[in-house]
């Protein structure tokens, strides 16, 4: 009788053990503060981008001009025009000189960084291209927009290999991988798609969220990544497109996600508002918002985009007071400054 007690005593001890790991403490992030803001576009700055070598980043804006920044002194280096509405998507490539831009005026531009001319355009968007995305591996660049289609783009020859069709309305975010599903896209029909490159064909479609989907993420180093609407933030495990978890609590239409490697994500939305999240148990460690810059309306609160650079230390908004803004983590902070309050539901893990 006694052992027996005994073993039920151990295997309660074991389940008590087994409850307190599946609720994992989040790990501690430093706040995050403002240290710069850069004026210099003359409307709304709609897209970023930072070059693979982390020294400069570009920035694309409602004025139609493309403006390439110093990332260290936040000083203009040049400015490129030759889009003739809305800079929406900007990439540069990590393999070749060229930067990817596109734009409302359904143009998708290759420019030449030695020359900081045009070489190239990808026709064939029958309406404004909202978002572009270089693969990591292949000389390819998929492009989505308002016609409901992503495009897969030759980036030398500019031809178009695949025209991805199946969402129904504007497709607002693509990103691509070097392993399958290599393209990904949200949409605002509210479904994700995961597309297989080689067939050009869609392989899994994501109905979970019950808004249009604005923001896409990939984690930089885990194989999944991150998707945001006005309803949640969701997190999905690659290939299949497995649900994870809902952030809930960004009460605001979420325009953008940006990650880092340390597991910080961020969302940013239509009213300005930043929240700053803990991957792995979805702990919202910080809420914040940056004052509009004088001298634009009250409303001109918004973030369009937001990138963080290659080592993860800063963080790039584009937003909607025509300035960019560039956070860091805040040095002097530590655990007893800013101690994590964290109450985990029990309904954490809903499966919708």
């Amino acid at each position: 009788m006694a052992v027996g007690a005994g073993g039920g005593a151990q295997s309660s001890h074991q389940m008590a053990i087994r409850k307190a790991s599946g609720m994992p403490k989040p790990a501690w992030h430093a706040p995050w503060k403002l240290y710069r803001v850069i004026s210099g576009h003359m409307g709304w700055v709609r897209s970023v981008c930072i070059e693979p070598g982390n020294e400069w980043f570009a920035t694309g804006a409602a004025d139609r001009v493309i403006k390439i920044w110093d990332l260290a002194s936040g000083k203009l280096k040049l400015s490129l025009t030759g889009h003739v509405s809305v800079v929406r998507g900007l990439a540069v490539s990590a393999r070749q000189p060229y930067l990817f831009s596109c734009g409302e005026d359904r143009q998708v531009k290759c420019w030449d960084l030695e020359y900081n001319k045009v070489i190239r355009h990808y026709h064939g968007h029958l309406s404004a291209v909202y978002d572009l995305s270089l693969h990591p591996t292949l000389d390819v660049l998929v492009t989505c927009g308002r016609d409901s289609s992503a495009r897969v783009w030759d980036m030398r020859t500019k031809v178009n290999i695949h025209t991805l069709s199946g969402h129904t309305n504007t497709v607002s975010s693509v990103l691509t991988q070097s392993t399958d599903p290599q393209i990904i896209t949200a949409s605002n029909d509210s479904t994700i798609r995961l597309w297989d490159l080689a067939a050009g064909k869609s392989v899994a479609t994501l109905t979970n969220h019950k808004k249009s989907v604005r923001g896409l993420v990939l984690h930089p180093k885990l194989f999944m990544f991150a998707s945001g609407g006005p309803d949640n933030i969701k997190q999905w495990k690659c290939p299949e497109g497995k649900f994870i978890q809902n952030l809930s609590g960004h009460n605001a239409i979420v325009n953008c996600l940006a990650m880092n490697s340390d597991g910080v994500l961020v969302s940013g939305a239509d009213n300005g508002t930043m929240h700053f999240w803990d991957w792995k148990t979805g702990y919202n460690f910080q809420r914040f918002q940056a004052p509009v810059q004088p001298g634009s309306l009250d409303s001109e609160a918004g973030i369009f985009q937001m990138k963080f650079d290659h080592s993860g230390s800063r963080l790039i908004t584009c937003e909607a007071d025509k300035t960019i803004k560039i956070y860091k983590e805040d040095d002097s902070a530590t655990e007893e400054s800013h101690p994590i309050h964290w109450k985990p539901e029990i309904l954490k893990r809903r499966r919708y």
